[in-house]
């Protein structure tokens, strides 16, 4: 099997945008993504997304380097629709629709240079926003709990990469979260500025995530102090949230950074 493969990232989370027709009959696709994504024997990514495209948009899946299902990713259906419009020529003004398994996301187009588009996403509403306390690492911590289209962990308070390590890795998979969680550590720089570490589901540490930034955002608005209007600080860049009364809007670019073929051999369904 070969396949043609378009790798793209969101300051630096980076993912494989796969055809589903060109996958169609390659079986089990949690193998094809942790083959594809692993960063020594594969291409490596962060993730596997399948892009049926559509007059509007795509519909898209996704997996986690590790073979895990996602529901959404916010850096994802980004690096899908600059993939798109670079493709088709798309200019600013221009809205970009991806379907997703967290429902369907429109982004539209603010600025294009190059295989560079910058896009604000409208994220939906955060869900079962509260605040929890877990024990984890042998600490007790305030843990804020919603969905962002998929779960979020967010723990306001130091930022450091020790504690990424423990707080953040066992959160990721405490028995409170039955199909685990993607976690963010959270500090209020200022009332317009918050600074995240990030450990995502199925995949460790990221430099950047787009429901993350959206997660760490509502969290800081409503336990935190800060305004609903953010610059969300992660390791590989700056993103732009707003949580408006109709709900979370994320600004930020995706880079298309290559196209080519990846000779591995898939096992096919008959």
């Amino acid at each position: 099997m070969i396949l043609t493969l378009i790798k793209a990232h969101a300051y630096g989370n980076d993912f494989l945008l796969a055809p589903a027709a060109a996958v169609a009959g390659a079986g089990d696709l949690a193998t094809l993504a942790r083959l594809a994504c692993d960063r020594h024997h594969g291409i490596g990514a962060d993730g596997l997304m399948i892009v049926d495209e559509t007059e509007d948009g795509a519909r898209t899946r996704l997996f986690n380097a590790d073979g895990s299902f996602s529901e959404l990713s916010g850096n994802g259906v980004r690096c899908a629709a600059a993939s798109l419009a670079v493709r088709r020529g798309l200019g600013p003004g221009s809205t970009v629709a991806i379907g997703t398994d967290a429902g369907p996301k429109t982004l539209t187009l603010l600025e294009r240079t190059g295989q560079r588009c910058t896009f604000r996403a409208a994220m939906g509403s955060p869900e079962e926003l509260r605040e929890e306390h877990l024990e984890v690492g042998g600490e007790r911590v305030t843990a804020v709990v919603m969905r962002v289209g998929n779960p979020q962990c967010v723990v306001l308070g130091p930022v450091t990469d020790e504690r990424l390590r423990t707080i953040g890795a066992g959160l990721a998979v405490h028995p409170f979260f039955s199909a685990g969680t993607n976690v963010e550590l959270a500090t209020v720089e200022r009332k317009d500025r918050v600074r995240i570490l990030i450990w995502e589901r199925g995949v460790g540490p990221t430099a950047a995530s787009g429901t993350g930034a959206c997660a760490a955002a509502v969290a800081a608005a409503a336990y935190g102090g800060a305004g609903r209007a953010v610059d969300v600080v992660s390791p590989g860049g700056t993103q732009r949230v707003e949580w408006d009364a109709d709900g979370v809007y994320v600004t930020g670019w995706a880079e298309v950074l290559c196209e080519g073929e990846w000779f591995r051999q898939i096992p096919r369904t008959s």
